[in-house]
């Protein structure tokens, strides 16, 4: 009897070590939707009383197909918007992309600060370093894509641990949108 109790209770450990590994932020924070790759969403810390907060991640189509990432929204936020920023004459411009953001076969799309990047606007409460919000991108293609935002320091230019796809490289800015109403 003792001789059969020993390989459960070894296969009872090893289902629980993979579970905890299934669960671990490296692992549960990337996501697959078909041929889509979409790797480490994030936001910011924002302050008290803050309306809006940006969201960012990549976006890297492995299909034969181009997809179109039309909006995303995190459950946190009244309305989300997909926008563009540039900088025209030392004057930052920042307008929403009506027709979405085209995803290229085998390219690697990345929203970034100072770059394309989904806007959540009327937040219900501040976001707070360390915590994960659940949100939904939304590709023409793919379909609803539920996915969790890790929300990184007010100052953040990249998330803590920055995906191998964005190349772990800061942002060319420090732009916060949490100061910034944006027109809404």
């Amino acid at each position: 009897m003792r001789l059969h109790a020993f390989p459960s209770a070894l296969l009872a450990l090893g289902l629980a070590v993979t579970n905890l590994a299934a669960t671990s932020p490296a692992q549960a924070h990337d996501y697959a939707a078909g041929p889509l790759k979409i790797g480490h969403p994030w936001s910011r810390a924002t302050p008290g009383g803050a309306k809006v907060a940006g969201g960012y991640l990549t976006v890297t189509n492995t299909g034969t197909e181009p997809d179109r990432l039309t909006g995303g929204m995190i459950e946190a936020a009244g309305r989300g918007e997909l926008h563009t920023m540039s900088m025209e004459g030392g004057v930052m411009k920042m307008a929403p992309l009506a027709d979405g953001l085209a995803i290229p076969p085998g390219q690697t799309v990345t929203l970034a600060p100072s770059g394309h990047h989904l806007m959540f606007l009327d937040l219900k409460a501040p976001l707070k370093k360390g915590e994960r919000v659940k949100g939904t991108l939304t590709f023409e293609r793919a379909g609803r894509v539920p996915v969790e935002f890790a929300v990184e320091s007010l100052a953040a230019k990249v998330p803590e641990k920055a995906p191998e796809a964005a190349g772990g490289k800061p942002a060319p800015s420090g732009h916060d949108h949490a100061g910034h109403d944006h027109g809404h």
